[in-house]
């Protein structure tokens, strides 16, 4: 679900990448977007690597470089050391940034009153002992809970 070959061919066609648009069995088996996503290659690069694995965290790099050939052979290229949300990144998340993603991304699949316990016990997550680690876990709604047989996306 992470493929980042797929993920750049939708971002490409769509100008935009949806956290559950973006995956449907419809949007993937688009012929345009199975072309795109086909003709795009990734390749290490050490220096990339290198920085990836940084000792200071802060120097660690988790974005990439990529180069995009066109028909004519021009090369377009652009690169970014971190995503912008990182914490080291031009406009790193904020907490808010942090519980929103949360909310929008259990909404419909927890509970509200379990959503607020489990961010309420986050808030407190310095004062869990061993023993209550348990409250991380979060308990979801029973319907969620039936077997998934169908395949998916890929």
């Amino acid at each position: 679900d992470h493929s980042i070959m797929y993920i750049f061919a939708v971002a490409l066609e769509d100008a935009n990448l949806h956290h559950i648009k973006s995956y449907t069995k419809s949007r993937s088996k688009r012929k345009s977007t199975t072309k795109i996503w086909h003709s795009i290659k990734t390749h290490e690069d050490k220096n990339w690597t290198k920085k990836y694995h940084h000792q200071n965290p802060k120097k660690r790099s988790f974005g990439a470089k990529v180069i995009v050939t066109l028909k004519n052979g021009k090369k377009i290229k652009e690169e970014l050391d971190k995503a912008d949300a990182h914490p080291y990144g031009a406009r790193p998340f904020k907490r808010i940034s942090y519980i929103n993603k949360f909310l929008i991304l259990t909404k419909n699949i927890i509970s509200k009153k379990e959503s607020d316990r489990f961010l309420n016990d986050v808030q407190k997550i310095k004062k869990l002992k061993p023993g209550q680690l348990y409250k991380l876990n979060i308990k979801i709604k029973k319907s969620y809970l039936k077997r998934n047989n169908k395949k998916g996306i890929f």
